[in-house]
């Protein structure tokens, strides 16, 4: 198979077939638009969702190779020493994703979406991991390639452009976030296609394209918040996904990506509405059933910090939530009795029990995980 080389003069593309795209259009813009009334519905909604914006970062991560889930994620957070190196690598990774998401959005108040925020955002990705070598937070200076471990520019995949030919590619990436044009969902795909295509940075490049999906959906104006996670889809159907980025430098196929790239959308904002919707309607009902059994008016502060940090261990909820001890101590036996949380590490010695809320990790991970 010839290797295919990135498709340069060929941005942004000439023309798109709208026959193909139409039809896609319209709902991928709907249900956005249906996923943000249901955002603006979350009270709190960055600690509510917050799991979420963790599986976010699993999944985002394992596209890339990575294996931790999102349990194994709260629990080294929790303090837990028992993974191996791997994983411990595999779970700063997702860390990192985690704290360039946050970093970027408090960025954003302040400062367009450019390059500028992008290089801020890489650095933060690849602070003490695996490709903290790689030069974070600068576009490389080296060749590089992709395709089967080992191979040569000869034998790759794909070859992105030279090094010397990045900054003015980056610079016309730039230019296109900020044209006007018929529709965003559509630019979107474009520039993420494009961004994947010109693998600016040594690594880092795949986590930082799927980054910029919800930083650009709330720039733009289609969310009101950037809790929008595209790569579950992506994950889910990841050979078509690289298929699909190879065939734009391939065969000029822009449209068939975009139309991959929309359809993800149209799937992600019914799944990302049903599960904020989930998790809403858990925090209701668990808010007047904690209230009722607690009789403590610091029951819903309680609960809040339940759901921000779903794996923990005691100490740190009886320290850190800002409720005097006692009660916080009286809070966390009455519903551990009553099954709201679940003891995965019983206390030992000096180290304190870890605890589970289930009902909210098996909404983030769409499955009975714990």
């Amino acid at each position: 198979m010839a290797v295919v080389q990135y498709h340069k003069g060929r941005f942004p593309p000439a023309s798109l077939d709208l026959s193909r795209l139409l039809p896609l259009v319209g709902p991928a813009n709907a249900g956005l638009a249906r996923f943000d009334a249901t955002l603006a519905a979350v009270p709190n909604v960055n600690v509510l969702l917050s799991p979420l914006t963790t599986q976010e970062a699993v999944l985002s991560s394992k596209i890339e190779g990575t294996q931790a889930t999102i349990g194994e994620v709260f629990e080294f957070e929790a303090g837990d020493e028992s993974a191996d190196e791997e994983k411990k690598g595999d779970i700063q990774e997702i860390l990192n994703y985690r704290s360039a998401m946050r970093n970027a959005v408090s960025h954003l108040k302040a400062i367009p979406l450019s390059q500028r925020l992008i290089r801020d955002a890489h650095r933060v990705l690849m602070t003490g991991v695996r490709g903290r070598n790689k030069t974070p937070g600068d576009y490389r200076r080296v060749a590089n390639w992709i395709g089967e471990p080992g191979c040569t520019l000869t034998t790759a995949r794909f070859v992105p452009p030279a090094s010397n030919l990045v900054p003015d590619a980056m610079s016309a990436w730039e230019r296109y976030v900020h044209a006007e044009v018929p529709d965003r969902l559509v630019q979107l795909a474009i520039l993420h296609a494009e961004f994947e295509s010109i693998h600016p940075f040594l690594d880092g490049n795949g986590r930082l394209g799927r980054l910029f999906v919800p930083l650009f959906l709330v720039e733009k104006g289609l969310l009101s918040q950037p809790n929008f996670y595209i790569s579950a889809f992506l994950e889910l159907n990841r050979d078509e996904y690289y298929d699909r980025l190879l065939a734009v430098s391939r065969d000029d196929d822009w449209t068939g990506w975009c139309v991959f790239f929309l359809r993800a959308v149209v799937e992600q904002a019914r799944e990302n509405a049903a599960k904020a919707r989930a998790i809403l309607d858990l925090y209701r009902r668990r808010s007047d059933w904690i209230s009722t059994i607690t009789r403590s008016h610091q029951a819903v502060r309680a609960l809040d910090w339940f759901f921000n940090r779903p794996i923990f261990r005691t100490t740190e909820f009886i320290e850190s939530a800002g409720i005097a001890k006692p009660t916080a101590n009286r809070i966390l036996t009455i519903v551990r009795e009553k099954g709201l949380l679940r003891v995965i590490h019983e206390s030992s010695g000096r180290r304190a029990a870890t605890l589970a809320f289930s009902e909210l990790l098996n909404i983030a991970e769409g499955r009975s995980i714990a």
